[in-house]
């Protein structure tokens, strides 16, 4: 009789885990655009363990009821949800507007015109100078000049047009443009592209026969070097 009772005890014990244990499932999404935002850090504060939303959002985490689970991405706020029942989340993040620094894996990580728009933010907020004519023409703002805000969004700035100037080279100076102009291996290309990576000067003010003119001058230079 008492084995019969232990059999059941265990029973009902590996039941009670069996229904505890799950994994708990969910979407991570930009609040204004509902944009998908991937790789951002999911922890569970029980279990402390962690896992990345992929890049359509998703996430998947051990987890139970009553799990405090906190969502963390650069540049958006930190938020904590509170898993009360089963079924799948959907965490709608706000961008942390009070944040000026900018992560050069954010920077990465933006979109062209999302990109744009934030070097237009940088610009107007390291603005220095106010050229409006209902007060008497040209301003000099001592905030704007030396204040920490103004200082934060001018170093941004630099990040910033850096990381499109490079894209706009990236665009042009393709493996596939040197695979058709010189005979390369797509290892030798890799190294190649790094080596004599053109200047955004000269990506802005070259037409396209002009750049074929550069990878031919530049794979001399890179055969003489071997």
């Amino acid at each position: 009789m008492k084995s019969i009772r232990l059999i059941i005890t265990t029973c009902l014990f590996i039941g009670l885990q069996h229904s505890f244990a799950q994994d708990i499932k969910g979407y991570v999404y930009e609040l204004v655009s509902s944009t998908p935002l991937w790789n951002t850090t999911i922890k569970n504060l029980r279990t402390q363990e962690i896992v990345q939303s992929d890049r359509d959002g998703s996430f998947k985490i051990a987890g139970q009821v009553n799990d405090y689970l906190v969502f963390t991405n650069p540049g958006y706020k930190q938020d904590t949800i509170f898993y009360y029942e089963d079924n799948i989340r959907r965490i709608y993040m706000t961008r942390d507007e009070s944040l000026i620094s900018i992560d050069e894996v954010v920077v990465s990580r933006m979109t062209d015109s999302r990109l744009a728009a934030e070097i237009a933010k940088a610009q107007n907020e390291g603005k220095a100078v106010d050229a409006g004519q209902e007060r008497g023409g040209l301003r000099v703002s001592p905030s704007r000049l030396f204040g920490k805000k103004a200082k934060e969004a001018r170093k941004n700035l630099a990040l910033l047009v850096s990381e499109q100037e490079k894209r706009e080279v990236d665009r042009r100076f393709t493996t596939q443009l040197i695979a058709a102009t010189v005979p390369l291996s797509p290892d030798e290309i890799a190294l190649f592209r790094e080596r004599f990576r053109p200047t955004p000067e000269l990506i802005k003010k070259a037409s396209n026969e002009d750049l074929k003119v550069y990878i031919l001058d530049s794979y001399k230079k890179f055969k003489s070097d071997k």
